[in-house]
């Protein structure tokens, strides 16, 4: 998997498209009973009436990134909701915000920082909740290089994705570090057989790849840009402003619909790997059920962690002012977006 951000720049196809608390008061948005009490709109009851025919746009192909999506769809889920999903297959060779901009998406899973360009850009998104709220970017060292720290770094290679230097450059900032950026696709064998010290990956994807690819836990060192002040959120969920204030009971009823499908899928691993494979294969998508597993299962640390039972619903202005002050620094945008017309959560405490 790549993230839309890293695809958008590093295939040069793409021109824009989305493990501690982030510190604020976590809004509860784990089931509907627990939404009941906390939420302005009731769950929409929609038994026997007609379905409304629903869009979704991912940032990937089919993977257990977006199990909760594919889980919701084949359990029934959404149609409990009245929805009548259809997932929009990733396309590489066409802008994947496309279809969120012109309509043809109603919704779309986006990384913050894609998200903040593309508000600040002239499309009118907004987020409508924030299921994710700690990022899993990663730069992993094997220990036979002796980097075991951030200033074992300096004057080391690092391989980062093409067109993704903005984050690990402001981290290297941050720490007064010179470290030679290598521009690299997606492929992890520069750093496997040695051409650079230091790699950048997902800790539900890259980092599992590597370990596969002969590397035991133990000789890897792994340096999360969250644990450094660098929390770049992914997997947000996005409309356009007018859907929400048209129809703020279908974008409801629509994350309701989606947590509910990721809770099944955190329960019911096996199942919701099975679904997953399903639908990658529709896609013409290579997978295995081995590293949808371990996805599977650092999606659940990312969006529930340490045992926690409700789904986290907060985009900080931290974490927002963080991002959008990285990207207007680096010139990928001229002004930041007023926090209060980008983040606009659809389950709300009264």
């Amino acid at each position: 998997m790549k993230s839309l951000f890293k695809t958008r720049l590093g295939c040069l196809l793409l021109l824009i498209a989305l493990i501690a608390p982030c510190g604020c008061k976590e809004k509860k948005a784990g089931s509907e009973i627990q939404s009941q009490s906390n939420d302005t709109l009731p769950p929409s009851d929609y038994k026997g009436k007609e379905l409304r025919k629903v869009t979704f746009l991912p940032y990937w192909v089919a993977t257990a990134q977006f199990a909760g999506y594919y889980v919701g769809i084949e359990k029934g889920i959404y149609r409990k909701y009245g929805i009548d999903l259809s997932i929009i297959p990733f396309k590489p060779v066409v802008t994947s915000t496309t279809p969120i901009s012109t309509g043809e998406a109603d919704f779309a899973a986006m990384w913050l920082a894609n998200a903040i360009e593309l508000k600040a850009n002239g499309t009118d998104i907004v987020n409508i909740a924030q299921p994710s709220f700690r990022s899993s970017t990663m730069l992993i060292t094997k220990r036979a290089s002796n980097i075991e720290s951030l200033k074992d770094m300096n004057l080391r290679r690092a391989g980062i994705w093409a067109g993704y230097e903005m984050l690990p450059r402001a981290l290297f900032a941050k720490y007064k570090l010179d470290v030679n950026i290598i521009p690299i696709g997606n492929t992890n064998s520069l750093f496997l057989i040695g051409g650079v010290d230091i790699i950048i990956a997902n800790w539900f994807d890259e980092y599992h790849a590597i370990i596969n690819s002969g590397y035991d836990s133990e000789e890897l060192n792994t340096f999360f840009f969250a644990d450094y002040g660098f929390n770049f959120l992914e997997d947000g969920i996005y409309c356009l402003s007018e859907k929400l204030q048209k129809d703020p009971q279908l974008c409801r009823d629509f994350v309701l619909a989606t947590l509910e499908g990721w809770r099944y899928a955190f329960t019911h691993p096996e199942e919701a790997i099975d679904i997953v494979v399903k639908y990658a294969k529709n896609e013409k998508v290579a997978v295995n059920k081995i590293h949808q597993k371990w996805m599977l299962d650092r999606y659940r640390d990312l969006y529930l962690p340490e045992g926690a039972t409700d789904f986290n619903n907060t985009l900080s202005t931290k974490d927002y002012t963080l991002v959008a002050g990285i990207l207007k620094d680096n010139g990928t945008i001229k002004e930041i977006p007023d926090f209060n017309r980008f983040y606009q959560p659809i389950i709300k405490e009264r």
